[in-house]
């Protein structure tokens, strides 16, 4: 229990110390009051509430969908697909986003065809930002949420077809309380990612006024070096953050990514919902495809050859790959120290019933989630600091930067993984092993390792595809020295390189799913094979 304490405590000492960083800085109080601050605050804050609201309502329309349809052809693997949401490049996605929408995008072409016009894009601006935040975490939603339309005990669905009641019925009175429970910390979690979302307003915002709290710092650092302004808005980012986070903690205890699916009998719906029913299965799976299918069609035209062979592609590629399997290694050893101390506090035939549990719980809580209150260009602002004030090796304090901001964005997803799935285990095995004396490292290796194997698999591969994703340290520390993947790709769209742009993102996207699709599968494959 006590690594994992420790942990918890580097990781808000951490964050006070970049607070204090950020704080003691020359000409903050100058931009920390004003109309334009509160303008941009109150930006960040609607289009934040909004596809929050968007992304719910997508989201449990899709798994109330597809929990009606649990036999078609291609289920299994559009389930896949949605949880890829959550670890693809948000880049990659950008530019399917473009290709798809755009002016010269796939739709205009088609209008074109009919109707000899193109329609104004969309896809910049505020309706921009909406569909790519929408786009993710609608995703993320309806794969969190459809384990628990799927786990409606067998009874109540016969009950509902013995009772004649109607689809709209059976929502209200049996889905909806039964998803209830997960509402608000899936609310908040969409929330806070898209309050702190940066690429996506960078690249889709297309105009200052969209600029959101995250934005206005890159730009006040990098295109104005506004180091005051910068600071400001970097404390207010924190202090807000800091409160929600703080908030939504009471409402994080459980939300395990990993759902687990059972097969059941249908609804027994009429003809109009399940025509409904298929509508919204058929209308997502073509906005999520297609914007996949789009880079995949322009990277296989683009020049492969002359992109492998590009030596800042080879740098790129090796940084990106290095720091995403260090992450990795990382994630996965916090995640397990911080998962046991919380089991530990959480069981009672461990500790009983210890009156400073819950306090100490509430913690290991906060600190999971510090990310969502310190994103990473506020602790890649407080690294620069200290560069600029320390001196040393610009490329060190870059790769530190990375490290710590790969860990901190990961970590509240895995986290959230693996400790319930711990505690589980204690609650099942506890007495068991207590009786033996087994303990330490043999209980680990006979329990634990055996029992959390495909959860452990999951925290290394959305590890190391958030990692090698991620645009929001490097937009600071990026330079023609310390080049990856995400801002090569950056550079490539901002110079126009479209189809350099598109080869880039199409590796990218064939690394990630190999990684996040395959590894899994090839690590159950060993555990049956052994067992």
């Amino acid at each position: 229990m006590l690594p994992g304490l420790l942990i918890a405590c580097l990781l808000l000492v951490l964050a006070a110390g970049l607070l204090s960083q950020l704080a003691i800085q020359p000409g903050v109080d100058s931009i920390t009051a004003g109309n334009r601050l509160l303008r941009t605050i109150g930006w960040t804050t609607l289009q934040a509430s909004l596809s929050t609201i968007l992304s719910l309502l997508i989201g449990v329309l899709l798994a109330w969908a597809l929990s009606h349809r649990p036999r078609f052809f291609g289920r299994t693997f559009f389930i896949a697909l949605l949880s890829t949401a959550l670890v693809l490049p948000t880049l990659v996605v950008v530019l399917g986003l473009v290709t798809l929408l755009g002016r010269s995008g796939w739709l205009n072409d088609v209008i074109v065809l009919f109707d000899g016009t193109k329609i104004p894009p969309f896809i910049f601006g505020f309706s921009g930002i909406l569909i790519g935040h929408c786009y993710f975490n609608a995703s993320f939603a309806a794969r969190s949420l459809l384990g628990r339309f799927e786990a409606i005990p067998e009874p109540q669905r016969k009950l509902a077809r013995s009772l004649g009641l109607s689809s709209w019925q059976s929502f209200k009175l049996i889905e909806l309380p039964a998803i209830a429970a997960s509402l608000p910390a899936l609310a908040t979690t969409i929330f806070l990612l898209c309050f702190t979302s940066f690429a996506i307003v960078l690249t889709l915002g297309g105009s200052p006024k969209y600029n959101t709290l995250e934005v206005s710092i890159y730009e006040a650092i990098k295109l104005d070096f506004d180091l005051g302004r910068a600071l400001g808005l970097a404390l207010t980012q924190l202090g807000i953050g800091a409160v929600l986070v703080a908030l939504s903690t009471r409402f994080m205890a459980d939300n395990s990514l990993i759902a687990a699916e059972q097969a059941h009998s249908e609804w027994g719906d009429k003809t109009p919902a399940r025509i409904l029913q298929w509508t919204i299965i058929t209308s997502f799976s073509l906005l999520f495809i297609l914007p996949l299918v789009a880079i995949a069609v322009d990277g296989y035209q683009s020049d492969y050859i002359r992109i492998l062979l590009d030596k800042d592609f080879h740098r790129a590629t090796v940084t990106s790959i290095s720091i995403a399997s260090i992450s990795t290694l990382l994630v996965v050893a916090i995640t397990v120290a911080m998962a046991s101390a919380y089991t530990t506090l959480a069981t009672t035939q461990r500790l009983g019933e210890a009156a400073a549990s819950a306090i100490i719980l509430r913690l290991l809580s906060f600190s999971s989630a510090l990310f969502l209150a310190v994103p990473s260009l506020v602790l890649g602002l407080g690294f620069f600091l200290l560069a600029r004030k320390i001196g040393g090796s610009y490329t060190i304090w870059s790769i530190c930067a990375l490290l710590t901001a790969n860990v901190l964005m990961v970590l509240p997803f895995a986290f959230v993984t693996l400790a319930p799935a711990m505690i589980k285990a204690a609650n099942r095995y506890d007495k068991l092993t207590f009786s033996l004396g087994v303990k330490g490292i043999s209980r680990w290796r006979l329990i634990e390792s055996v029992l959390l194997r495909s959860e452990l698999v999951y925290i290394a591969s959305i590890a190391f595809c958030m990692s090698l994703g991620d645009l929001g340290v490097i937009a600071l520390f990026g330079s023609q020295d310390f080049v990856t993947l995400p801002w090569l790709l950056y550079q490539k769209m901002g110079s126009y390189r479209t189809q350099d742009a598109a080869g880039i993102a199409s590796f990218m996207l064939l690394l990630t799913v190999f990684v996040f699709a395959l590894l899994p599968r090839l690590f159950c494959r060993r555990k049956n094979a052994t067992t």
